[in-house]
């Protein structure tokens, strides 16, 4: 049976169409059948390519073993769209930014493409989000997120006046700038921005993250992956609102409509070429400094500290200066 991976790039990208094409002749040559989107197919030049098929527009990685996705995170997410529902795991290949959905970067793209046609990956689930928008009673739009439902102000001008309700119980009302409802994936993103907290993905949780909140009471919720999230736009609102899903899927709920989010049922498979932990990646995106002379002073035991700790007792041994004890003398994240 033929092999086929569909690959998805950014057809305006001219780095993405350029790295495509060679992706595409590294695997065609190993016998693999490479699928493109119509419109990628024709920017990439290779539309009337006999090794290179058009995929469904409707079911774009059917008979696909793999969706190879080369470009930042908003790519990622679309070939996710594609890839939900289908056995075929999503691969992410950054030319963004930060890519946190990326499983490796450009400069590995040689190494990538050997691990894909000799299957060397592993598999992980990511949780997703189900949306539905109603009012009155009437579904009005139905979607889904993997990253993050936000509830937004339409007008810069007005504030969004939000009613918030978890498994069925009020739990606040607001004026603000909207509301962030994530996953853990999604808590790097845009949740992240409005100053919601970092969750390991493997941590069963949805997030609730209000945007500029004129409220007493706007802090960061961590909800149980079984609950239900729902968010109502009053009716009194001057302005109007507006839904997006992942960034990309967008619904202009009316005013008094009722949005509900819960955990949904089907998962986004991503393939993994690393079995590094959340750490390494969350370090690595974030640059965070975790060498310089705060780690040179512990490892070298600076200005007199010992940083040892006392096999024995398992506790922080006490400095050689009098009255010294390490962790004492700064505070917390010093």
């Amino acid at each position: 049976m033929t092999r086929r991976i569909l690959l998805v790039a950014h057809p305006r990208r001219t780095e993405a169409l350029h790295v495509a094409r060679d992706v595409v002749a590294r695997l065609v040559a190993e016998g693999i059948q490479v699928a493109l989107m119509p419109e990628e197919a024709e920017a990439v030049g290779l539309r009337t390519d006999s090794s290179v098929i058009e995929a469904d527009p409707d079911a774009p990685a059917r008979g696909c073993e793999l969706v190879c996705v080369l470009g930042g995170d908003g790519t990622i997410l679309r070939g996710a769209e594609m890839s939900r529902g289908t056995d075929a795991p999503l691969l992410g290949v950054n030319l963004g930014h930060v890519g946190f959905l990326a499983e490796a970067e450009r400069k590995d793209l040689r190494a990538t493409v050997e691990r894909i046609v000799s299957r060397d990956y592993t598999v992980e689930e990511r949780m997703t989000l189900d949306v539905r928008v109603a009012r009155d009673g009437e579904v009005v739009a139905r979607s889904w997120a993997l990253n993050e439902v936000s509830v937004e102000k339409a007008s810069r001008e007005r504030m969004l006046e939000l009613a918030l309700e978890i498994d069925g119980r009020p739990l606040s009302t607001f004026g603000g700038d909207g509301i962030v409802m994530a996953t853990p994936t999604g808590s790097t993103a845009y949740a992240f921005s409005a100053g919601g907290p970092v969750v390991w993905p493997d941590v069963e949780a949805m997030l609730m993250v209000p945007i500029s909140a004129h409220a007493l009471f706007a802090r960061p919720l961590v909800i149980g992956p079984g609950s239900r999230m729902a968010v109502e736009i009053l009716p009194e609102n001057e302005g109007s609102g507006v839904m997006w899903c992942d960034g990309d899927r967008m619904v202009e709920p009316p005013p008094g409509a009722r949005i509900d989010v819960w955990r949904s049922q089907m998962p986004v498979r991503l393939a993994r070429l690393t079995t590094s932990p959340f750490t390494d990646r969350l370090v690595a995106k974030f640059d965070l400094p975790v060498e310089g002379w705060r780690g040179a002073a512990r490892r070298n035991g600076a200005a007199g500290w010992d940083t040892g700790v006392a096999p024995e007792h398992g506790m922080g041994r006490i400095g050689r200066g009098p009255h010294r004890v390490q962790g004492t003398s700064h505070p917390a994240g010093a």
